[in-house]
């Protein structure tokens, strides 16, 4: 809910502190911004585009997938991960929450903890709103100063997601811990030459410690591998819910997908990366 990350929140235009009234969050400069009927506030700078925002159909391939449990050993790393931080109080912010699954997570192990999904798209964050009692559903872009007031989050989740250094660390309070889930080469290799998925650079770990490098120090590393067993139907929604959704010719994927044995064997692997 908004009134349980009112506290952290400022406004995009003024960094002021916001204040709800109602359905409204207001700053003292009288910028003002209305809680969408679906449970989210855009705090979005005027001039912030959301084209490269998940869409509505992506988003529903990720929720039913995830929905279905073929991540649940990323989940629970994830929440094991964030109980490691001293406190279950505060703040936990989730950059690029999609359907805020993860975020639900990790506040179950975390009780007495608000939520902020903070995403790109208004149709994740519509399901974000709705993922946990805790979790308030903030519009936001990764790559813009984020509407969290300084040392905000205790923790900070990013699972599969941008990256913006600064505002991760100008975000992240003294002594709290950021959690970086990124996959490794092996994920998903059964499908990425049947189905033409991006495949993932084998340099991606170099890239994330150069990205993160001068604003954070690894403290820790899990890496979580799996077998995830995929009907068809799940395979399609592997490509629907990431970025090969974009770049996917409709009529040779479903030539691929009939092509796949049922059910088949996929690896799942992932690295979390914990940074102080």
């Amino acid at each position: 809910m908004l009134q349980d990350i009112e506290p952290y929140l400022v406004c995009p235009h003024c960094a002021r502190p916001l204040t709800l009234d109602g359905r409204t969050l207001r700053c003292p400069q009288g910028h003002s911004f209305d809680q969408a009927r679906q449970g989210y506030v855009s705090l979005l700078a005027g001039d912030a585009k959301a084209g490269t925002a998940d869409t509505a159909e992506m988003v529903a391939a990720r929720s039913e997938f995830l929905a279905a449990g073929h991540y649940r050993p990323l989940e629970q790393a994830l929440a094991e991960a964030a109980a490691d931080v001293a406190a279950d109080t505060g703040l936990v912010a989730d950059l690029g929450a999609g359907t805020g699954h993860y975020l639900a997570r990790v506040l179950q192990a975390r009780p007495g903890a608000a939520g902020a999904a903070l995403d790109l798209s208004k149709y994740a964050l519509r399901r974000a709103a709705k993922a946990h009692p805790r979790i308030g559903a903030v519009v936001c872009d990764a790559w813009r100063p984020l509407p969290l007031r300084d040392g905000a989050a205790d923790v900070l989740l990013n699972v599969f997601a941008p990256r913006n250094g600064p505002e991760m660390r100008r975000v992240l309070r003294p002594g709290g811990r950021l959690l970086v889930a990124a996959p490794t080469s092996l994920h998903l290799r059964e499908l990425v030459g049947a189905l033409g998925l991006l495949s993932v650079d084998e340099d991606k770990d170099r890239r994330i410690e150069e990205k993160l490098g001068p604003w954070f120090a690894p403290v820790g590393r899990t890496e979580v591998e799996f077998t995830l067993r995929l009907s068809r139907t799940d395979a399609a929604a592997v490509v629907g819910m990431g970025p090969s959704a974009w770049h996917t010719d409709p009529a040779a994927l479903a030539a691929a997908l009939d092509a796949l044995p049922q059910p088949v064997e996929v690896t799942g692997s992932v690295r979390i990366t914990a940074y102080g």
